[in-house]
C-alpha cells in the first residue's frame, strides 16, 4: 500500500495493484501513448518508403542490389554516431523539445531524398537522415521509464511499438499507390513524390509533440496532485531497489554488452526483412506496385495483433524471456521456410511469419534493460545498447543485397538472417531480468 499526501493535506491510499491504480495507468497510457505511437509510425515510414522506392529507383538510376542495400543500411551509421549524444541531450533539454526536433528535421531531410541522382547522393542523404532520427526510439523507451513501473512497462512498450507495423499497414499501400499513379506528374518520378508526400506527417507530428507532450509526471496538469504523487512514489520505490551507477560503469558492465549484442542479432534479422519485403513480394509474381503495396501490408496488419496480445501476456506472466526466445526461434524457421517451401502462397506465409516475429521481438527485448538501469545513466545505457543494435541495421540490408548479387539468388541471405535470430535466441537465455550490479 502506498500512502501519499494529497494537495489538500488529506491522506490518499492507492494500492499499486488495485482497480484505482489500473484506472490511473490507463489514463496515463491514453494520454501519452497514442501520440508516441503515431510519431513512431511516421518515423518508421523510412523503412517502408525506401523499400518501395527501390522498386522504381533502382532501375531508373541503375542501382544494383548491393548499392541499394548499402544505401538503406548506411542510414544506421549516421544513427549510430548520433545516438548516445542524442539521448543525453534528451535528458538535458526534455523529451518534448527533443522529440519535436527529431521529427521536424527528419521530415525535412526525408523530403530532400527527391534530389537523389547517384549512389553517392543516395548514401549521403541516407547518412544524414540517420543522424537526424537518432535517439527517437531509445529516447521513448527512456521516456516510458519515467511514467510506467517495471510491472506495467512491457505492455506500454509493446503498444508504443505498434507504430512500426502501423507504418507498414498505412505506408505500404500508400507507397505503392504513389509509385503507380504519381509517376511523371510535374516532371517527378513516383518515388520522388513518395518521399515528398510521406515527409509531411513528420513535420506535423513534431509540432504536435511541442503542443501536447509533457516532459515529466510533475508537468502533467491533466493529473491531480494525488495522482502525480502516486506515480512518482511508485517509480521512486522501484528505483531504490536498483543499483545506482555512474555512466562510465554503464559502459564497462558486461550485462550492458550482453544486451547490446542480443539486440544486434535481433536487428540483423528484422531489418533484413523490412528493407527487402516489397522486393520479395514482387519476386513471388506480383508486378503492379499498388498490389505489391496491399500485399506487403498484410504481414504488418497481423503483427499489430501479435504485438498487442504478446505484450499483454508477457505482463501477465511477469517475464518476457520465453516469448522473446520463441519469437527468435520461430522467426529463424520462417526464414528457412522462405527458401525451402514451394509456391508463392507458402513463401508469402513464411514471409508473414518472419515479419510478425521480427516485429514482436523489440518491445519484448526492451523490457530487459530498464530492469537493470535507473536514473540518468539509463539514457546513456539504453542509447549504447541501441547503438550497438543498429549496427545490424547497417549490416543486414547491405549483406542481403551483396549476397543476392554474388549468388544470383536470395537463399543464402535468408540463411544468414535465420542464423542471426538463432544466435539471439541463445543470448536471450543469459539476459539478466533483475539488476545484478
Amino acid at each position: 500500500m502506498s500512502t501519499l499526501k494529497s494537495g489538500s493535506g488529506s491522506v490518499a491510499n492507492i494500492n499499486a495493484k488495485d482497480h484505482e491504480a489500473d484506472k490511473l495507468y490507463k489514463k496515463v497510457a491514453w494520454r501519452i501513448l497514442p501520440l508516441l505511437i503515431l510519431c513512431y509510425a511516421v518515423a518508421y515510414f523510412d523503412r517502408v518508403n525506401v523499400s518501395f522506392a527501390k522498386l522504381q529507383m533502382a532501375s531508373q538510376l541503375g542501382f544494383s542490389d548491393t548499392v541499394y542495400g548499402l544505401g538503406a543500411g548506411i542510414f544506421f551509421i549516421g544513427y549510430l554516431l548520433a545516438e548516445v549524444p542524442s539521448n543525453l541531450l534528451l535528458h538535458r533539454v526534455g523529451a518534448r523539445r527533443w522529440f519535436a526536433r527529431i521529427l521536424i528535421t527528419w521530415g525535412a531531410i526525408s523530403a530532400s531524398m527527391v534530389f537523389t541522382t547517384s549512389p553517392e547522393s543516395f548514401y549521403v542523404l541516407r547518412f544524414i537522415l540517420g543522424m537526424a532520427e537518432a535517439g527517437f526510439f531509445p529516447g521513448v523507451i527512456y521516456y516510458l521509464m519515467q511514467w510506467f513501473p517495471e510491472d506495467r512497462r512491457s505492455r506500454a512498450t509493446s503498444l508504443f511499438y505498434l507504430g512500426a507495423p502501423i507504418a507498414g499497414v498505412i505506408g505500404s499501400p500508400l507507397s505503392g499507390f504513389i509509385l503507380n499513379h504519381f509517376s511523371g506528374t510535374a516532371n517527378l518520378q513516383g518515388w520522388q513524390w513518395m518521399f515528398l508526400i510521406e515527409a509531411v506527417p513528420a513535420v506535423a507530428m513534431g509540432v504536435a509533440i511541442l503542443l501536447y507532450l509533457d516532459d515529466r509526471i510533475g508537468d502533467a496538469a491533466w493529473l491531480s496532485r494525488k495522482e502525480r504523487d502516486f506515480l512518482e512514489h511508485r517509480l521512486s520505490q522501484e528505483n531504490q531497489q536498483k543499483s545506482s551507477m555512474l555512466l562510465r560503469e554503464v559502459f564497462r558492465d558486461r550485462n550492458i554488452w550482453l544486451f547490446a549484442f542480443t539486440l544486434l542479432m535481433i536487428v540483423m534479422g528484422q531489418n533484413g526483412i523490412y528493407f527487402w519485403l516489397p522486393t520479395i513480394v514482387k519476386e513471388t509474381g506480383f508486378r503492379d506496385t499498388t498490389v505489391i503495396g496491399l500485399v506487403s501490408a498484410i504481414p504488418y496488419a497481423i503483427a499489430i495483433i501479435a504485438v498487442t496480445v504478446v505484450g499483454r501476456m508477457a505482463d501477465r506472466d511477469g517475464t518476457a524471456r520465453p516469448w522473446l526466445l520463441g519469437a527468435c526461434v520461430l522467426g529463424a524457421c520462417a526464414f528457412v521456410a522462405m527458401v525451402k517451401v514451394g509456391g508463392a502462397t507458402l513463401e508469402l506465409l513464411a514471409l508473414t511469419l518472419a515479419t510478425v516475429c521480427g516485429t514482436v521481438m523489440l518491445p519484448l527485448f526492451f523490457t530487459f534493460p530498464p530492469a537493470v538501469l535507473k536514473g540518468w545513466p539509463a539514457a546513456g545505457g539504453i542509447a549504447l545498447i541501441n547503438s550497438v543494435g543498429v549496427i545490424g541495421g547497417f549490416v543486414a540490408p547491405y549483406m542481403v543485397g551483396a549476397l543476392r548479387d554474388i549468388t544470383g539468388a536470395p537463399a543464402w541471405s535468408m540463411y544468414a538472417l535465420a542464423t542471426s535470430w538463432l544466435v539471439a535466441a541463445l543470448l536471450t537465455l543469459f539476459l539478466p531480468r533483475k539488476t545484478q550490479l
